[in-house]
């Protein structure tokens, strides 16, 4: 429960309390004027009657409120509760991996390039959970307001040909596309920006795959830039567009869920967007998938 759904309550006990110590008060005195005069009876009660009608519309706002408040805190909860299962599963996951690599490297005698293949799986997994820990950091961060902007001019074009070839590189496939205009500059945090889209791509390889291709795309329009990531994938029902920014949603149920992440992916890119006071939206892609728009205010 929190501060404002508390002070709603407290308040709103107070009033009942108060109430029906007033309402008793004037009952009494009813009971003493009934005998005397009608019409004083009358004004009475239909002051009695208005309070009452008062309270009553402040007491069911108050209980819409604290539904509404225990129903979000119990949605929260079960993110929580999938967030742990998730996290402790992809823990497990690249330590486990990363033992067995070793495992086999130390006991066997391996060839030059079998070695060598393990070894690249392994710091494969390193890289992934070198991820993982930099989101939960970031999340942390960001919920604690501990992340400063450090704004400089930054060559977008550049910047996204330069994580294309790392990923390609990476997945050792020409999977990353790019359309962008290449004279567009931002002021921007070169840092976040990066997150941003580091987030995205993992969030498309995750659910589209790396067998059809991802499309980093960039445009200026008058004094705003767009930026973003498509896809060609499953897409994303219509009524949890807007939920997927939110920490720790993922889609289906964690325990048997096929796609790895902790749902702070999507969580960190909307706010980062926000801390550069842009807007990002979840648009269905043509012919399918999903393109995650963003739009930043060109220039400081």
């Amino acid at each position: 429960m929190n501060k404002r759904t508390a002070l709603i309550f407290y308040v709103l006990s107070v009033y009942v309390v108060v109430q029906f110590v007033w309402w008793g008060y004037h009952l009494i005195e009813l009971t003493e004027v009934v005998s005397q005069s009608s019409k004083p009876v009358s004004n009475r009660i239909a002051m009695i009657i208005g309070e009452g009608a008062v309270f009553l519309l402040l007491l069911l706002i108050g209980i819409w409120q604290i539904r509404r408040s225990i129903g979000k805190e119990l949605k929260l909860s079960e993110r929580q509760n999938n967030f742990l299962l998730s996290v402790t599963h992809e823990l497990k996951t690249p330590l486990a991996a990363n033992k067995l690599y070793l495992q086999t490297i130390k006991k066997r005698d391996l060839s030059k390039e079998q070695t060598e293949d393990l070894l690249k799986k392994a710091i494969d997994e390193n890289v992934r959970l070198e991820r993982m820990i930099d989101n939960i950091l970031n999340a942390t961060r960001l919920e604690n307001n501990r992340m400063i902007l450090e704004k400089e001019t930054i060559d977008l074009g550049h910047l996204i040909s330069t994580i294309q070839e790392r990923y390609n590189t990476l997945l050792d496939k020409s999977v990353i596309e790019i359309d962008i205009d290449t004279k567009i500059e931002v002021f921007a945090d070169r840092f976040m920006l990066e997150t941003i889209f580091n987030n995205l791509i993992e969030n498309a390889l995750k659910y589209a795959g790396n067998q059809q291709p991802i499309t980093l795309y960039s445009s200026k329009n008058n004094s705003q830039v767009e930026f973003g990531v498509k896809d060609l994938g499953p897409g994303v029902p219509k009524e949890l567009k807007s939920e997927i920014f939110k920490k720790f949603f993922r889609v289906g149920n964690e325990e048997v869920r096929t796609q790895k992440g902790t749902g702070l992916g999507l969580f960190i890119v909307s706010q980062l967007v926000k801390m550069h006071n842009g807007t990002i939206v979840c648009e269905d892609n043509i012919p399918n998938g999903i393109n995650f728009r963003i739009t930043f205010n060109h220039g400081k």
